[in-house]
């Protein structure tokens, strides 16, 4: 065969055609993209929901007990359902499966910001009107307060939408739970099945890092919001009266649930195009190849063996055979305890330093998802850092712990003497002060919320309580200065808005204090799961960190708000009032608030410190009996080895 037929007859190899490109939706870093973005977007709704929920509370005249269980109200239905989800996880779908919990808590946040919309405009007490003059915010001694049309319109408004708006954010919650049920559990495994052995920790590290910053962002975000007035979309700029600083202003809480909504439907529209399972990416070594797919193979052909029906009968027995380790237990009581205390202070830390330090609830908002989440952030990868770079048993681990929460400890002690007391305030406190004979004839409506700094340093419920006759309003019709106040002395003056706590200059070391808290606390989160990874039979250590948080929502999540709720009320000395109803709370002892709070949070830590102090103390005792026994103790409690990296990685996936 000559040249020439070489020519006319090639190689068919040359001009085959080229290797067809694979979609996006085939690749596994695109996943870990499109999955960091979701999780970002649902975890900022769960942040923006506890930035919120004070003003939700005086938006709508909630106690702090019902703010709490609201708060915790989505932990219901995650609690319920988190279990099939360790069942069905190689069953289903897991993309569409993913997508179909990111629209369903779309649809919740949607839910969460209807009150606004289907209720009327917010209703507060003493504005003032178009002509600059209110009948019930200045002492009227000639006539009567007629309050007949004003009942009747207010329980006109309180009649409709106003009665079901709690149950309606009820509702949303459980649906934001719900939804949020298989987006880290799917999306872990999902990428650990497809991911390369070299990266798949590398990943997750990634979705770990999003998962902490998520809140930060939900808070940063609720600040910003609540800058807005609640009702700027239904009032012109002229129409409203309050400024921030009002203890009455109510931010626009709403606009961060229809942000978050929007942002949830377009992070899961990627998720309906991902197929059920993708190639996995290129391993350096070929046996670890086939020994990964073999281990894929055996689990697939045992999750197919098992049936629900049996997954639930052996779900009691692995349970108690867990529980009955009394390191796994221990360690997960102190976690529970660090829960609860994460939990409550995330709900209501930002009203604290509101009513505390006298500041606006946005920057209060803005000091806890700017300072203090970062912080602890910070704290948790230190921690790990610190566990890798000295190498640490699981005695060495619980060590760390400990001294971590002693040393939270003795910073968390000192912040329950940074406060002030509460002002004084006419008829409310100090308690038991006698009623002002000076406003008896003004006829004050019971109703009435205005507050009012008289020139004598005494702060009033409202001008009429003051037994202000007379208002100067500036040209944007907002009042100025209220004269002829008979109940105040000196010049008998009053200028509008809160006297204050007086304790605004201590605002920075307490916020610089709790930051370091929050930073020397997260420093046992890495240190404590380990523990939990390796001290559990290798067979059961993905059902140990799914009952580990289980127990954190049963325990910790749910009834933590309830509780620090329940504890804030009970420091109320003013209840607001309207429709002859108990509202939220207008004043608070604050001595009773911040000893209390505050107090609650160095129990828990307490807590937290016994049970790491009776860990060390277990496992000296077993490490003794294994010396004895001519064991020995590193060979079961080693945590460097490359083995046990793995297999806490598989504890991981669940």
């Amino acid at each position: 065969m000559g040249a020439n037929d070489l020519k006319m007859n090639p190689d068919p190899a040359e001009f085959r055609p080229p290797a067809r490109r694979r979609s996006l939706f085939y690749s596994v870093k695109f996943f870990v993209f499109c999955h960091s973005l979701l999780q970002l977007a649902q975890l900022l709704v769960s942040g923006y929901m506890k930035s919120s929920i004070s003003t939700i509370e005086r938006r709508y005249g909630f106690n702090s007990q019902k703010s709490g269980l609201l708060a915790s109200f989505n932990e219901v239905g995650n609690t319920i359902l988190i279990v099939f989800v360790s069942f069905l996880g190689s069953q289903v779908h897991r993309p569409r499966c993913i997508g179909g919990g990111a629209l369903l808590a779309c649809l919740a946040s949607l839910i969460m910001s209807l009150p606004h919309f289907l209720g009327g405009i917010y209703d507060y007490t003493d504005s003032i009107n178009s002509s600059g003059v209110n009948s019930s915010s200045l002492c009227q001694s000639e006539s009567p307060v007629s309050t007949s049309s004003s009942n009747q319109s207010c329980s006109g408004q309180q009649g409709g939408a106003q009665q079901g708006v709690y149950p309606l954010l009820l509702m949303g919650q459980l649906l934001l739970g719900i939804g949020a049920v298989p987006i880290q559990p799917f999306g872990i495994s999902y990428i650990d099945d497809h991911a390369s052995r070299k990266n798949s920790p590398l990943y997750l590290g990634i979705l770990l890092a999003v998962t902490s910053i998520g809140p930060a962002f939900g808070f940063i975000s609720g600040s910003l919001m609540l800058r807005f007035y609640v009702d700027f979309d239904k009032l012109s700029e002229d129409q409203i009266q309050l400024d921030h600083k009002d203890l009455r202003w109510v931010g626009a809480w709403w606009l961060g649930f229809l942000v978050a909504s929007g942002l949830l439907f377009l992070a899961a529209l990627p998720y309906l195009f991902f197929p059920r399972s993708i190639p996995k990416e290129d391993e350096d070594e070929g046996e670890d190849v086939e020994s990964t797919a073999d281990c894929k193979q055996q689990l697939q052909q045992t999750d197919s063996e098992t049936s629900l029906l049996q997954f639930l009968k052996s779900f009691p027995r692995i349970a108690l055979r867990t529980l009955r380790s009394p390191i796994y237990l221990l360690v997960v009581l102190a976690q529970v305890n660090l829960a609860a205390l994460l939990a409550g202070l995330a709900t209501f830390m930002s009203k604290f330093i509101e009513r505390q330090f006298t500041q606006t609830v946005s920057f209060s908002v803005m000091m806890i998802g700017g300072v203090c989440i970062p912080l602890a952030v910070l704290g948790t990868v230190l921690g790990g850092v610190l566990m890798r770079r000295l190498s640490l048993s699981v005695g060495g681990a619980s060590k760390l712990c400990t001294a971590a929460i002693f040393l939270c400890i003795l910073s968390s002690m000192p912040l329950l003497f940074i406060g002030c007391s509460t002002q004084k305030v006419a008829e409310v406190f100090p308690q038991g002060s006698a009623a002002l004979s000076c406003s008896a004839g003004c006829r004050c409506p019971a109703e009435a919320f205005n507050p009012v700094c008289g020139s004598d340093g005494v702060e009033f419920r409202s001008p009429c309580h003051a037994g202000c006759s007379n208002v100067q309003i500036d040209a944007s019709n907002k009042p100025t200065n209220y004269t002829e106040c008979g109940c105040v002395g000196g010049l008998g003056v009053a200028s509008p808005g809160t006297c204050g706590s007086g304790c605004s200059n201590l605002l920075l070391p307490f916020v610089a204090l709790l930051g370091v808290t929050s930073f020397i606390a997260s420093f046992s989160q890495t240190p404590s799961v380990m523990m939990i990874l390796r001290t559990v039979p290798a067979e059961d250590k993905s059902f140990a960190v799914g009952v580990q948080y289980m127990l954190f929502r049963v325990l910790a999540f749910m009834p933590g708000p309830v509780l620090y709720g329940s504890v804030i009320d009970s420091t109320c000395i003013s209840w607001g009032r309207k429709d002859d109803k108990k509202t939220s709370c207008q004043y608070y002892d604050l001595d009773h608030f911040r000893q209390r709070f505050l107090g609650l949070q160095v129990v828990f830590v307490c807590g937290a410190l016994l049970c790491f102090l009776l860990t060390v103390v277990v496992l000296r005792r077993r490490a003794r009996q294994l010396e004895t026994e001519g064991e020995g103790v590193k060979g079961g409690y080693a945590m460097v080895s490359a083995s046990s990296k793995e297999k806490a990685l598989e504890g991981i996936k669940t």
